[in-house]
């Protein structure tokens, strides 16, 4: 029987210094798009794909997060005492019936490999998703994850979501070669972290959404230091391509880089062309803005 992806870790302890100072005291994760932060677009993704458990892998300053995600019963009592049934719903459904949330603590910050490894005693022997909120991604549709749990299902192996680069950023990004001799479409045959354009082994770049097997984590734990001094997740999926089949999705949909300042005001920009509460104010705004001044 084919099994099915129900746990998804985020890994959120990063300190979003390309953002200060405004993620001094506040998660880059909980910076928002309009009017929802990051990380609640990463959580909505998963939920679409079928997730009921939620495994945050946080660090003391995160706090935020763990807020965002619980009940804030004055708030609600509130809005209702004010009949305000329209945002009192939006605020009781920011994490829907039936869906878990983990928190742990990374101890240190010593890169995404060891992120991931923290959730081992909860993932357990299950397959699982990894989301990073950095990478917003709008397909108008299904989601990401969802195009690639569907897939999951046909071929039961852990799987990269992946999109073309400019050759120059490939020192950006883990870059994969796809073997064009496999019988399986998308099958990996090699995983370079952050390689120069020169050595890259091609301009499919590996996003912040994976699907990987249990097997990572004893892969990890014997993974040493690697680029920037951290244990890259990059290296252990290349071990793992020693062991079992590694496919790579080109999924469908627009991809924003929110972890620097550019993609993140692009993302902020193109949703809120398309928020129903201020697009059209917005867009008139934008034309008056950009049309010269007589």
């Amino acid at each position: 029987m084919a099994i099915k992806i129900k746990t998804a870790v985020f890994p959120v302890a990063g300190m979003g210094t390309r953002f200060l100072p405004a993620t001094k005291a506040n998660p880059k994760e909980m910076l928002a798009i309009v009017d929802k932060p990051l990380i609640q677009y990463a959580v909505e993704e998963a939920v679409a794909a079928g997730v009921t458990e939620l495994v945050f892998v946080t660090s003391s300053s995160k706090r935020a997060i763990e807020d965002h995600f619980d009940h804030n019963f004055e708030l609600e009592a509130t809005l209702e005492k004010r009949g305000k049934d329209e945002l009192l719903s939006t605020v009781r459904n920011v994490l829907p019936r039936g869906v878990n949330c983990v928190y742990i603590r990374q101890p240190e910050a010593l890169g995404l490999g060891h992120a991931v490894l923290c959730a081992k005693n909860v993932v357990g022997d299950n397959p699982f998703a990894v989301i990073l909120a950095d990478d917003l991604i709008d397909d108008g549709n299904r989601g990401c994850l969802a195009q690639m749990t569907e897939l999951y299902q046909d071929y039961q192996c852990s799987m990269l979501g992946v999109e073309k680069i400019p050759p120059e950023d490939t020192e950006k990004y883990g870059v994969v070669k796809i073997d064009p001799n496999a019988e399986m479409q998308g099958k990996i045959s090699e995983i370079v972290e952050k390689p120069h354009p020169d050595d890259a082994p091609s301009n499919l770049a590996v996003v912040g959404r994976y699907i990987l097997s249990p097997r990572i984590f004893d892969l990890l734990e014997k993974t040493g230091e690697g680029a920037g001094g951290e244990i890259q997740l990059t290296d252990a999926i290349a071990t793992l391509l020693n062991y079992e089949h590694v496919m790579a999705l080109e999924f469908e949909g627009k991809r924003y880089d929110c972890g620097n300042k550019l993609g993140y005001l692009t993302a902020t920009v193109e949703y809120a062309l398309k928020h129903p509460e201020v697009k059209k104010d917005f867009l008139d705004y934008l034309q008056g803005y950009c049309l010269p001044s007589e």
